[in-house]
């Protein structure tokens, strides 16, 4: 991506775009001061004023993303569990190690090394999911969820190194004021009788007022120290929301800059979203038989091949969407030009040639700059091109409404307590996943019932561990399968691989 010459370039991450610049040069960074990360937790108020590399610039960042997305799965496969937090110390063991410098063994040089990549990491996907209300929701469920889990993963120095530098206008209240209080209040075992009590504003903790956890008292909240947790996490969580807002106002400075906007763009084009080489599961399609695999086609897919049988059309950006798909599937050339013929049945053969035939040549890399373009994947389907009035392309996990999200599902065949499981994951912004789970439902119902399958996780036949659905090709080689990737290439090699490992994966 970058030329040698690119290695002379220096900049300073500064404040100039919500708390983030650019930030690379040639030389290696200069050691931090050990007191600029006292702990192993941070809550990001100050921009790193600093030099990277370019190389860091990009690895930094693609190995967040990657704790990011296991954060992600494993706490909606297992949250709560020692299941999740084990995957999830085990993806930050990998890319985001740190150690804590009461540990024996681990020099202060590394604990350093270890807490700066942390520091600068977050500030670059910060700036990269800045770019649209998806990308920010996204990165703030995902960030937040990782505060979570090292708030609770690190000693109590550390906690209370953190809550030391936090302005809450906390107040502790002494043992005579605590049972004055409770006296006061008539709610004696309440709180544990081991623990310290906390006078805070109400308004920082509105969960736990929710949840009876709290006790009101002239607009101010008591809380007890076991749940100083969920105060720091909604600071935290209220903190990083203002700084995505305002770093979304001053992206458009930063488009000026060539270097830096192709990388934050593959960033955030990232999110949820994987190359993905069909294992031409389903061998040679045809025109004849698109039908006869529409079972195991994915509901964006679905619903665009029923639109397509009702309307005898789509939309430019539904042809795009579903004609690549098939492509994906097996189905050549010849036979995409016959298949789109045949259901475009209302106009005449001219009009088919001179409106439509080219493009489907152009996908095929037969016309134009002769590319040969590649199916779309989940995250360009989900946070590009949103449909409008008359269209049907996009993800209907994210783009239809709650009710029709729920006929399409009932329609497909789940329970009622199916819909609302799959529905659930949907408005709370976990597309991908309700479309894993639907899956999964699918492959339990062909299978005959009994316990759901579980992909996520899972090691399928072909050596390739599923994490959860990302691109619609890998549902329909899942769903053909039975839940494992089949392989019908000559050559042997089905291929599922992530593209956090390079901005030179652009897709289309």
């Amino acid at each position: 991506m970058f030329t040698q010459r690119a290695a002379g370039i220096k900049r300073e991450f500064g404040s100039n775009v919500g708390g983030i610049g650019g930030g690379f040069g040639g030389r290696a960074p200069e050691v931090i001061t050990h007191s600029g990360y006292p702990h192993r937790l941070q809550m990001y108020n100050k921009p790193p004023e600093l030099e990277i590399t370019i190389e860091e610039f990009e690895s930094f960042a693609l190995d967040r993303l990657q704790v990011l997305k296991a954060v992600e799965m494993a706490q909606l496969r297992g949250q709560g569990t020692d299941d999740c937090r084990r995957r999830i110390n085990e993806s930050l063991s990998k890319y985001l190690p740190m150690h804590s410098d009461r540990m024996g063994g681990t020099r202060p040089r590394q604990i350093i090394a270890e807490r700066r990549k942390d520091h600068i990491s977050h500030f670059i996907l910060r700036l990269a999911f800045s770019r649209s209300e998806d990308l920010r929701q996204w990165f703030l469920r995902q960030e937040t969820a990782l505060f979570r889990h090292r708030y609770r993963e690190v000693d109590s120095a550390d906690r209370q190194s953190l809550l030391n530098e936090i302005s809450f206008d906390l107040k502790i209240l002494s043992p005579q004021e605590k049972a004055k209080f409770i006296e006061e209040m008539d709610i004696k075992g309440f709180y544990p009788q081991d623990e310290q009590l906390f006078e805070v504003d109400f308004r920082r903790v509105l969960d736990l007022v929710g949840r009876r956890q709290a006790i009101l008292r002239k607009g101010r909240a008591y809380i007890a120290q076991s749940n100083l947790a969920t105060l720091v996490i909604n600071e935290y969580q209220k903190r990083l929301g203002r700084a995505l807002e305002i770093c979304a106002k001053a992206l458009p400075r930063m488009d000026e800059d060539e270097r830096l906007l192709p990388i934050l763009q593959n960033m955030s084009s990232q999110y949820g979203s994987q190359e993905y080489q069909s294992t031409n599961a389903a061998g040679a399609v045809t025109a004849d038989s698109v039908d006869s695999l529409t079972a195991h086609f994915p509901l964006c897919m679905r619903q665009l091949h029923g639109k397509l049988k009702e309307e005898s059309h789509l939309k430019h950006f539904g042809r795009m969407q579903f004609g690549l798909f098939l492509k994906g599937i097996g189905l050549s050339l010849p036979e995409a030009l016959l298949y789109w013929r045949k259901a475009f049945s209302r106009m005449t053969d001219d009009q088919f040639q001179k409106g439509y035939a080219y493009n489907i040549r152009h996908n095929y890399g037969m016309e134009g700059k002769r590319t040969d373009y590649t199916p779309y994947s989940c995250g360009k389907i989900i946070t590009t091109n949103a449909p409008s009035s008359g269209d049907h392309h996009g993800c209907p996990f994210r783009h239809s409404g709650q009710d029709k999200l729920r006929a399409m599902l009932f329609h497909g065949g789940l329970k009622d307590s199916e819909v609302r499981d799959v529905a659930d994951y949907a408005q709370k912004g976990h597309y991908q996943i309700a479309c894993t789970k639907y899956l999964e439902l699918q492959i339990q119902k062909r299978r005959g019932g009994g316990k759901p399958s579980v992909l996520a996780g899972s090691q399928a036949n072909s050596g390739v561990v599923i994490e959860s659905i990302t691109h619609p090709n890998q549902y329909f080689d899942l769903s053909l399968g039975d839940g494992q990737l089949k392989n019908n290439n000559s050559n042997g090699s089905g291929k599922y691989a992530a593209s956090y490992g390079s901005t030179q994966n652009y897709q289309r």
